[in-house]
């Protein structure tokens, strides 16, 4: 479901270091404290779900800034509703800079929405965040909806919950694959698009006959080589690349000694030194690629969610011509593979990231009584589609939006309240949105079908790889692991750059391999894959 950006995390080291110790200097962190300990247990409906409330809310992103609050339907609605009232603190383009200043200051927001993972922990461990364990018996949604099984993978090493989580869920979902130029492809003869021989004849083909035509887009940063490289192994996504280890019976092994991973890069520096791929993959930015794929600049396009520009590309591309636009095709395998064994991406069960309470909010637990309501069905139906009477008009039996036919006939309006309320989704509720929309879109008629829910609903969905035992390993920045960590992720990303577009031959891609290897083992890398085997095994035992 969820189309963001993926934004590599920033660490908070010394300075969150230096105050383990620490609470928020100011803010009413004792409060808060009272708020949480010893408070007995109440039944839902003794208390009002959602009391009107205002609070600060930053997000730890240098890409991030926060809509105006109530200047669109759905948190007007909120506003005027429920009497919520959420004030923003922006990062400036410097998020690291901006959090460490805050905790610093001690004047730390009431809500922080950030990756899950070491920063978190620094802020728990440092006593400047508010556990959760108290209101999960109150407020029935996240418990309900995320399952005691997500909610263990959360807690902290204390046991306590202390995130609440974005975009988590119980059912597969995502969006990585392959995205085709319909009328290219059928232009072609709609050939089969099936084995790796067939996508290297294909790309051929579209060279000679498309010369101004990118035969395969890979993507900012060459994130379509990581989706290739899943073609080469079964039960094998692209997040091993990400997470720099492959599991081998129950351990964790180098990347970069791994067979599929190798076979993979050679085919990506095949096509690369053939000119079948973008020639400035390494260096381009998003903005070039987005422009590629809304003009129909491109014949195969892989990426962790291509679908993001494919339904932009398609709806105006097949606005100027029936015959254009893009559709997606099973993911890549090699010959002798099993393509049902193929997974181009993932999910987890926690979901994207989380959202924190500090100890700086004042009434902490009707904060997350309001992110609960946001979660609950409530609230997503209208965060996701806009107040009731326009784009849906009351539920079903399982609290499922009756869709108007406003919401098929009016696809720009409703795209662009949807459009409007992107960066207020900090608490998306993945089966109750995909279930929702796919009840609706299953119903219609394929041309009158939202193309991003068909292409989820018949391939992406069903090509995914649950990956959440293999989630929480990245060790604390500033630890000894998490220095050879950054280090080895340096080797990772100079290696994959020069063995695509620097080898001369499948032996000089082996060659650079080989020294990305000794490089990381120089670096520590044995002591990192040991410390990830063992968060990898705690994972599997929370999740027995």
């Amino acid at each position: 479901m969820m189309h963001w950006k993926k934004i590599e995390m920033s660490a908070l080291s010394a300075i969150l270091a230096t105050l383990l110790g620490l609470t928020a200097c100011s803010g009413g962190g004792g409060e808060a404290a009272a708020v949480n300990e010893g408070q007995p247990q109440a039944d839902t409906e003794s208390k009002e779900v959602v009391k009107p409330l205002t609070f600060t809310f930053y997000g730890h992103y240098d890409w991030y800034t926060m809509p105006n609050w109530g200047e669109d339907l759905a948190t007007k609605w909120i506003k005027e509703n429920k009497q919520v009232i959420v004030e923003p603190i922006s990062s400036g383009g410097n998020a690291k800079q901006k959090l460490s200043t805050m905790i610093v200051s001690g004047d730390l927001p009431d809500v922080i929405w950030l990756e899950r993972g070491a920063d978190v922990e620094k802020l728990r461990a440092a006593g400047m965040l508010v556990p959760f364990d108290d209101y999960l018996g109150k407020y029935p949604n996240l418990k309900k909806w995320a399952g005691e099984s997500t909610l263990d993978m959360l807690r902290s090493p204390d046991g306590k919950l202390y995130q609440f989580p974005n975009w988590y869920t119980t059912q597969p979902n995502g969006n990585a694959g392959y995205l085709v130029n319909k009328k290219i492809y059928n232009e072609l003869g709609a050939p089969p698009l099936e084995t790796t021989d067939d996508l290297y004849a294909y790309l051929k083909t579209v060279k000679e006959k498309y010369p101004d035509i990118v035969p395969f887009e890979a993507g900012e940063g060459a994130a379509g080589v990581e989706v290739l490289t899943t073609a080469f192994g079964e039960n094998h996504p692209a997040t091993f690349n990400a997470m720099m280890a492959v599991p081998s019976g129950g351990e964790l092994i180098s990347i970069f000694t791994d067979p599929v991973y190798r076979e993979g890069i050679r085919f990506a520096n095949k096509l690369y030194r053939e000119g079948l791929m973008t020639q400035d993959a390494f260096t381009q930015k998003l903005e070039q690629v987005e422009q590629k794929v809304r003009s129909g600049q491109i014949a195969v396009y892989a990426a962790s969610s291509p679908t993001e520009y494919g339904a932009i590309g398609n709806a105006l591309l097949s606005a100027e011509d029936p015959e254009a636009g893009y559709i997606m095709v099973w993911p890549i395998h090699k010959q002798g593979l099993d393509k049902n064994k193929i997974y181009p991406g993932d999910y987890k069960q926690q979901g994207w990231n989380v959202s924190v309470i500090t100890r700086s909010a004042k009434d902490p637990e009707a904060i997350f009584a309001f992110l609960d309501w946001m979660t609950g069905p409530e609230g997503q139906r209208i965060i996701m589609w806009g107040p009731e009477g326009l784009y849906w008009e009351g539920t079903d039996d399982e609290e499922a939006p009756l869709f108007t036919e406003k919401y098929t006939a009016d696809t720009k309006g409703r795209d662009e309240l949807m459009n409007s309320t992107v960066n207020f989704q900090w608490v998306g509720n993945t089966v109750y949105v995909d279930n929702s929309k796919i009840k609706f879109e299953s119903a219609l008629p394929p041309e009158k079908q939202n193309w991003e829910s068909r292409w989820q609903s018949e391939i992406t969905w069903k090509t995914q790889y649950n990956t959440t035992e293999f989630t929480n390993l990245d060790p604390a920045g500033d630890s000894e692991e998490g220095i050879v960590a950054q280090s080895v992720l340096d080797i990772y990303s100079k290696t994959m750059a020069a063995a695509v577009m620097n080898a001369k031959s499948e032996a000089e891609v082996d060659a650079v391999l080989d020294q990305a290897e000794a490089d990381a083992q120089k670096a520590g890398y044995a002591k990192l894959l040991k410390y990830k085997t063992e968060r990898w095994q705690e994972n599997l035992s929370k999740l027995k």
